[in-house]
């Protein structure tokens, strides 16, 4: 391993202690020092300067990046083949055979190399089948007769003697908004894998798809315009872009342009987001009897009294991961936070969010759910009461509920008629315990 080279843990934190390679360590140019103090404010990682050296201290993004002579490789705990059928399963993207499948289980893991070679296998399948075709607007002077004649133009016109006719048309074009993020997006990989056969392969394709489709730059507006042009006809671009939009936020780039865009040399991918999204999927598929509302909007919790309010600042929402509904009557409220909370002790922060969120439901039960990841066997359910804290009334309760990601894998992949019942268990057992 190179000496300029740490490798840790999420959540890990590692320190400039006497002998250690981080003792006395300290960044010789200024960009260095900057784009550490910008991943520590945006929380991808802290990254300490002291008077001893530095301090790294891992959150729920793994992957591995540079700055200034160090490289550092932040790994996830689980790892392997169970991590990609999560992951996988979480985004809805197909299965396919590795290239190299020993290197992602080892410390030579690199997560953006697996996500290249996922892109290639979505739009190869994509482009077998044939891209998505829309019809396009078109006013054009022609001599032979398509679409409609604009009579309006033709008036103007018909004493000049021209032989064309003015025509409004609407010519099949695969040159949509869809194409182009897909397109863009496969320059953008074939710009950030450092695999040679896997940047052969993306060039390949990106030839293909410019003989009919305008290649633009990737951009957070792009990507959110393809989203917001998926339909019943072009639902399985969905992977595709979801896969275009982890590669591009994992390289420092928002998709909110103007804001939190640094440029990483290197890749980061926030473990957090994945397991919101293998939540959210596993409950909406095996939870019955329920509508689940992902990042629901609690509004009027906090609000500024309008004569008090000099500054015209807007009222806060809380917002959860998921609101468990009966009709229209909230039952409980989940986040998902990944964080093993069995091996870790819970942040007050947490505490406090899931708090309000108990409270503000106003209902019987006042309980709120933090669903966390462990690979831990024992780990168990832990309940935490809510009183006021004169009279010792109970006032609200957070639950803590732990998910063995293990577990859940083998149980997602599961094709036998008990497997479906032990996930609709699972699922109703996250939301509202054993009972």
């Amino acid at each position: 391993m190179n000496a300029n080279s740490i490798i840790l843990s999420e959540w890990e934190t590692r320190g400039p202690e006497a002998g250690a390679p981080l003792a006395g360590w300290q960044f010789k140019d200024r960009a260095s020092h900057d784009l550490a103090e910008r991943l520590t404010d945006l929380g991808w990682i802290e990254i300490l300067e002291l008077a001893q050296g530095i301090e790294l201290r891992a959150t729920s993004f793994v992957g591995r990046f540079s700055i200034g002579d160090m490289t550092i490789t932040i790994q996830p705990k689980i790892q392997g083949a169970p991590f990609l059928s999560l992951l996988r399963y979480a985004y809805g993207f197909r299965q396919l055979k590795l290239l190299k499948p020993t290197a992602y289980g080892s410390s030579a893991w690199d997560l953006c190399e697996l996500l290249v070679q996922q892109l290639i296998a979505e739009a190869r399948d994509l482009i077998g089948r044939g891209v998505h075709r829309d019809y396009e607007r078109r006013s054009a002077r022609l001599s032979d007769l398509r679409g409609r004649i604009d009579f309006d133009k033709y008036v103007r016109t018909v004493g000049t003697g021209a032989a064309e006719v003015p025509c409004t048309y609407y010519p099949r074009t695969d040159d949509t908004v869809l194409n182009q993020a897909m397109l863009a997006g496969l320059e953008f990989a074939a710009q950030q894998t450092i695999d040679v056969d896997l940047r052969y392969q993306v060039n390949h394709l990106v030839k293909d798809l410019r003989s009919s489709i305008s290649l633009m730059r990737l951009s957070g507006s792009l990507i959110e315009d393809a989203k917001g042009a998926i339909d019943r006809r072009t639902v399985a671009y969905g992977p595709l872009l979801s896969l275009i939009e982890l590669l591009y936020a994992g390289h420092g780039l928002s998709l909110d342009e103007g804001r939190n865009q640094i440029q990483l040399s290197g890749f980061l991918f926030d473990m957090n987001r994945f397991f919101q999204a293998l939540v959210s999927r596993f409950l909406h598929e095996n939870l019955e009897g329920y509508v689940i509302h992902d990042e629901h909007k609690m509004k009027g919790f906090f609000e500024y009294e309008p004569a008090h309010n000099p500054r015209g600042y807007s009222n806060s929402d809380l917002r959860p991961d998921f609101a468990v509904m009966d009709s229209s009557r909230l039952v409980t409220i989940a986040d998902a936070k990944y964080r093993d909370l069995w091996n870790t002790r819970l942040p007050q922060s947490m505490l406090y969010q899931l708090a309000l969120y108990a409270i503000a439901q106003g209902n019987h039960t006042r309980e709120s759910v933090i669903l966390y990841p462990t690979l831990s066997r024992g780990a168990r359910e832990q309940k935490i009461n809510v009183r006021e804290p004169i009279a010792g009334h109970h006032q609200a309760r957070v639950i803590l509920r732990p998910i063995n990601l293990i577990d859940m894998e083998e149980l997602i992949y599961r094709s036998d008629p008990a497997g479906q019942v032990e996930r609709v268990q699972m699922a109703s057992q996250l939301l509202f315990g054993e009972a």
